[in-house]
């Protein structure tokens, strides 16, 4: 159940709409995770391990180049797995988000799980150095109850895994709620991209990504409102996909319309005024 907040927020510097490039960099989790048996897949792996090689360098030299804040959601295995990896995205002022320790879907596994899940990821981003995070997005964007309630317990300031408004807002369950900062898979880049040697996928134009995404920000900048883009390095880090990337972010760049903001900075900013609309 979600609350409909009509408010039009309101953003720094006169800017008509909020931007976050988000990034998760799921790595070799993103495989482990679904399955032990990928331990022994190589291949699979490396393609999880070209994020952090490839991926990861390829879009903070663009973040850099046009001064934009990002959000990067960690897995604990990918944090421990690469060591140095959050020490660079701190280095360049970026937010580090709590992305479970091996990207298992909550939805899946127990409610022990899932417990393991959320505490195996908080202690890895303690260990390499990491602020505690203030956001969460769950694997695959799949919440459970218990996951609802975790996130309130270890005090999250918000979450980005659920869809119910295309604005932030708040996610309710049982009478609790959380400011939520929405996704959508039209909003991500592995629906467009994403594919597997077991489940197949996609391999659309590149310049699918351009269209549909400035199609949005363009409605965004109408309603005046924040939009959040997901991407995964092992993804979008390929070359022809992520020269669609710089087009996009060079448009909103040339614009001068846009607040780039971390998720956590959006958060800071649009929770008082909802719940001053909420009142």
């Amino acid at each position: 159940m979600t609350t409909d907040l009509s408010a039009t927020l309101k953003w720094p510097n006169t800017k008509s709409t909020a931007v976050s490039l988000t990034f998760d960099v799921d790595a070799e989790a993103g495989y482990l995770g679904e399955s032990p048996a990928y331990a022994r897949r190589l291949t699979s792996l490396s393609e999880g391990r070209f994020g952090v090689v490839r991926g990861v360098p390829r879009i903070l030299e663009l973040l850099r180049r046009h001064r934009i804040p990002a959000t990067f959601f960690v897995p604990g295995y990918t944090a421990l797995q690469h060591p140095g990896l959050v020490e660079l995205l701190l280095k360049d002022g970026h937010e580090i988000g709590h992305h479970g320790h091996m990207h298992l879907r909550s939805d899946k596994v127990s409610a022990d799980a899932q417990a393991e899940e959320m505490q195996l990821g908080l202690d890895a981003l303690q260990k390499v150095g990491a602020p505690k995070p203030v956001g969460y997005r769950s694997s695959s964007w799949e919440l459970t109850p218990e996951t609802f309630d975790m996130m309130l317990a270890n005090g999250f300031a918000y979450d980005s895994s659920c869809m119910g408004d295309d604005r932030p807002y708040y996610e309710h369950w049982q009478g609790h709620s959380i400011l939520e900062l929405p996704v959508h898979w039209s909003l991500d880049d592995y629906p467009m991209f994403g594919w597997t040697i077991d489940n197949g996928g996609n391999f659309t134009h590149p310049r699918t990504l351009v269209d549909t995404w400035l199609a949005e920000y363009e409605s965004a900048r109408r309603d005046s409102r924040h939009t959040t883009f997901t991407m995964h390095p092992e993804v979008i880090g390929r070359g022809a996909r992520f020269d669609q990337l710089e087009r996009f972010v060079e448009r909103l760049v040339a614009d001068g319309d846009v607040w780039f903001a971390r998720l956590d900075a959006v958060a800071e900013r649009v929770a008082p005024q909802l719940r001053k609309e909420a009142a």
